[in-house]
This record gives structure tokens, sequence and C-alpha cells, in this order.
């Protein structure tokens, strides 16, 4: 017992632990490490989705107000496509809406035209949220995984302070420690990169559904404005100035009646 005590005092003066992270992988082998490098990278890889996705989701929100302050009020759909970026999500919608249409023209089968744009519409809006869809599954495997992952380590943690025990034929406290810290180190490593996957699959899901509805109306706008031959358009900022000259009248009126009454 006293010798344990010098070991562990001359471990800490050299400002090593003999219960720390590193010990314990050291002491856990192959598989602790294996186990520890698994979560690490799904921890890693996890944080990089959710950023990445963040930016893409952010900037395809930042297109749809663009859209909605400039784009409507363009005198034609490639006149509204020039004033959106190149590569955004709302620029391929417009663009595959105006092939469509050309494309319709080549057909020789009777096909309704309406059938034909949506359809080609649904593609390209389909293909969009698919590609925003990225990753997202990989973080429902990590979510789902991570926790069975730490519990294996944490298994064959147990299982080796069970083999100390019995070699050293008693359940001495400097026997099991560390196997179970080990153990326990695991399962808080499977806690600590299943629950922040969870978070940001529901979190980024979330904001794909919203995304995905906006481009939806959009996409039934352009289909309007397309079977319409630009008739069908949907409503932009020009009724403002409508309630602004409704609500003058009623200033109007107002001031009249004051200098009726001013008069009698």
């Amino acid at each position: 017992m006293l010798t344990t005590i010098l070991a562990a005092g001359a471990a800490a003066a050299k400002g090593e632990s003999p219960y720390g992270l590193q010990q314990a992988l050291k002491e856990g082998g192959l598989i602790s490490q294996s186990v520890f490098t698994i979560l690490v990278l799904m921890l890693f890889v996890s944080l990089y989705i959710l950023f990445t996705k963040l930016f893409e989701q952010q900037k395809i929100i930042n297109q749809s107000k663009r859209v909605r302050a400039s784009f409507w009020s363009s005198n034609s759909l490639r006149e509204g496509a020039a004033k959106l970026e190149k590569n955004s999500a709302y620029r391929q919608i417009v663009d595959d809406g105006i092939e469509a249409q050309e494309q319709y023209k080549l057909l020789t089968d009777p096909v309704e035209a309406h059938d034909w744009l949506h359809g080609s519409l649904a593609r390209s809006e389909g293909s969009i949220n698919s590609a925003l869809g990225g990753g997202l599954a990989f973080l429902a495997t990590v979510g789902a995984t991570a926790p069975f992952i730490g519990l294996f380590g944490t298994v064959i943690g147990i299982y080796r302070a069970l083999i100390k025990i019995g070699s050293a034929g008693q359940a001495s406290i400097d026997a099991v420690a560390g196997p179970v810290g080990e153990a326990l180190i695991m399962t808080a490593l499977g806690l600590v990169v299943a629950v922040p996957a969870v978070l940001a699959f529901n979190f980024l899901q979330r904001r794909n559904k919203s995304i995905a509805e906006n481009l939806n109306a959009f996409s039934n706008d352009v289909l309007g404005y397309l079977a319409s031959d630009g008739k069908v358009r949907p409503a932009t900022a020009a009724k403002k100035p409508a309630v602004a000259a409704a609500a003058k009248p009623a200033t109007t009126t107002a001031g009249q009646t004051g200098g009726a009454q001013t008069r009698s």
C-alpha cells in the first residue's frame, strides 16, 4: 500500500495523473483506443456537416429575400433570372422552367403543357431538396449509434476490471479504478457525440422543411407565370401604395370635418 501511495505521489509530482484520459486509453489497449478514435471522428464530421449545412441554408434563405424584393417586379422571367445569382437555387428553378417551356414545343406526343411544366419544376425542386438533405443521414446514424459504440467501450472496460479483480483475488480500488474510469469515459464520450448529432439533425431538418416550402411556393408561382404567358404573377409590394392612398383620403376627410366644425 505504501508503495502504491508513493508511486501515485511521484506521478502527481511529475504532473501525470494515473487515472487520466491518456492513461486510461493506454491501459485500455487497442479496443479502447479504436473506440475513442471512432467517436472523435464522428464528432468532428458531425460538426463539419452542421456548419456547412447552416452556411448552405442561410445562403438559400438570403436568396429568398432577394427574390421577394426584386424578382417579380421584372418584365420577364429571363430578366428576373438575370438579377439572381448564377448558381442559386431559385435561379435553377427559373432556368429549368424556361427550358421546359422551350422543350415542350419540340414534343411530338400530345402532352398537357401544365403536366410537362409541373413535372420539370418538381424535378428541379427535388434535386435542390436532395442536395440540402445531404449529410443528414450521417447525423442521424451518429445519433443512433454513438451511445452504443460508447457502451461497447464501457463493456470492455468493465470486463477488464473484472479480469483484474480475478487475477488479484480481491476487489481493491487500485485494481479496478483504471478500467472503471476508462469505461465511464467511453460512456460519457458516446453521449457527447450523440446528443449534438441528434440536435443538429432535428434543427437542420426543420430549416430544410421551411426552405422546401418556400421553394415549392416559388415553383408554383413560376408555373402559373409560364402557363398564363406572364399574365399571372404573385402579388408584390405594389399593394403598399394602394394602402397609403386609401389612408390619405381618410386624413383629408378628417381635416374637412374639422374645418366644418370650426366654421360652425
